[in-house]
């Protein structure tokens, strides 16, 4: 997760007088549509070559040595914490650390998705390079596969050291998503708190058909873990209180109030001064604006702060996070945020989205989000499965694109990124299929299995 950097010196530095301040928050993001970028995070897993089992992050052969030549080769700025190497930037992005050494490019948001396409394939020449070097490979899937969480080593960032323990106590699997996982999510922009609203509403709403066409984590431990997707199976018990799909988010007239009023309600991790992280766990933001606590008064920043630490399906911020997609191989990883900018920035497309899913009750939306963890595409909803609305959302995101003819140096559109799911949608099968397909063909190698799932150099373009 990219860590918020407060702006000492402009709104988020006020104290929080009136909830009103709250609600300004979100709408200084809002963006006049000829402004509208897209934005995409990628995370990997870092294991050893032969073994699959995961990198540490300290030693000759760990996470911290990859960061250290990639800025060493790449003009990268290393970002220190107490001496030790915990991200980079300075680049195209910036490259961050999940808790378990996952390596997260945190893109620049771009117009088109042909940039993105650009800025993924440096990154992906950068880290396999270096990784060769090192007998590392980066894997394209939703969960570390053979280490068991006890074996990899916690990434020294502060913050971690606080939300790790918090993890254990309100939730069977908190470690387990911060440690094994890997996700791949798009981050959109908005032009008002309507726009802000129907998005996240839609958004939401087709989670689960996206969740399943992108199941990617059917293997963890060392062995099949009966899921296609662990990875949004280990959310249903990670912090139930900060996670999961926000209900209020179907109602017709939600606006920002309703996200301001859920997030004050939820439990703190942090708040940060300076370098130096407060532990506030457990402590509802409603308490500490209107109490303090640890001798510090609630500022607009931290509340800021806050919201990063919060992690329902779709995340509201001054702009809005999907989060509920598998990691995939570089070939996929522009596929969601083809989706998402070809359904969520046409108007009429996002209506045709939404009425593939409007008339499902809140318990069926929950449901069939438990469900597709197991079954993927083959998930039965009312009279249809839910590989039949795969193909009609994706046929409503190429449609999209087609209208908005951001084309490359070789006239193709942007829905050139939907070609590989498009396959996968029309055949049924998530990747996670072809995965345990493999895996079991290759007898159940984990050297094979890294053969298979690691990045490799990109093709020129």
């Amino acid at each position: 997760m990219s860590d918020y950097i407060a702006d000492e010196t402009g709104p988020d530095a006020a104290p929080i007088e009136r909830i009103e301040q709250l609600l300004e928050h979100f709408e200084r993001g809002a963006k006049p549509r000829s402004k509208f970028r897209v934005g995409t995070e990628y995370e990997k897993a870092a294991v050893d070559r032969r073994t699959g089992r995961a990198i540490p992050f300290s030693g000759s052969r760990g996470v911290e040595t990859v960061l250290r030549k990639l800025a060493d080769r790449y003009g990268w700025e290393p970002l220190e914490e107490e001496g030790r190497t915990i991200g980079l930037s300075g680049g195209r992005g910036e490259i961050t650390l999940e808790p378990g050494g996952q390596i997260e490019l945190s893109g620049e948001p771009y117009e088109t998705l042909h940039e993105a396409d650009e800025e993924l394939r440096e990154h992906v020449q950068q880290i396999v390079t270096v990784g060769d070097e090192l007998d590392i490979a980066f894997l394209g899937l939703g969960i570390q596969p053979f280490s068991p969480l006890e074996e990899i080593e916690w990434v020294p960032k502060k913050r971690y050291g606080i939300m790790g323990p918090y993890m254990a106590k309100v939730g069977s699997m908190g470690q387990r998503m911060m440690k094994q996982t890997a996700t791949v999510q798009v981050n959109l922009d908005f032009e008002s708190e309507s726009d802000a609203m129907q998005k996240m509403r839609v958004a939401t709403g087709i989670g689960p058909i996206l969740n399943a066409l992108f199941a990617n984590s059917p293997l963890s431990d060392g062995k099949p873990n009966g899921y296609l997707s662990y990875r949004g199976h280990i959310w249903t018990d990670t912090d139930n209180d900060r996670s999961g799909i926000l209900p209020f988010v179907f109602e017709p007239r939600a606006g920002f109030a309703d996200y301001v009023e859920w997030a004050l309600d939820v439990p703190m991790y942090f708040v940060k001064r300076g370098k130096t992280y407060h532990d506030l766990t457990g402590v509802p933001f409603r308490r500490f604006w209107k109490e303090g606590a640890s001798g510090l008064r609630a500022t607009v920043g931290d509340f800021a702060l806050h919201l990063s630490t919060l992690f329902p399906e779709v995340r509201l911020k001054q702009y809005i996070e999907l989060r509920m997609v598998d990691s995939q191989p570089p070939e996929s990883m522009l596929a969601l945020s083809a989706i998402a900018k070809g359904v969520l920035y046409e108007p009429d497309c996002m209506l045709g989205a939404w009425d593939l899913v409007k008339d499902w009750s809140l318990e069926e939306r929950v449901r069939l989000n438990a469900a597709v963890h197991r079954t993927a595409l083959a998930t039965p909803v009312r009279r249809y499965r839910v590989r039949d609305l795969a193909c009609e959302l994706l046929d409503i995101a190429e449609e999209g694109l087609r209208r908005q003819q951001r084309r490359d140096a070789r006239g193709e559109t942007e829905a050139v990124y939907l070609e590989r799911v498009r396959d996968d949608a029309r055949r049924g099968r998530c990747p996670a299929e072809q995965v345990l397909e493999r895996w079991n063909a290759r007898r159940r190698d984990a050297a094979g299995l890294v053969e298979l799932t690691a990045y490799r150099l990109p093709a020129a373009a």
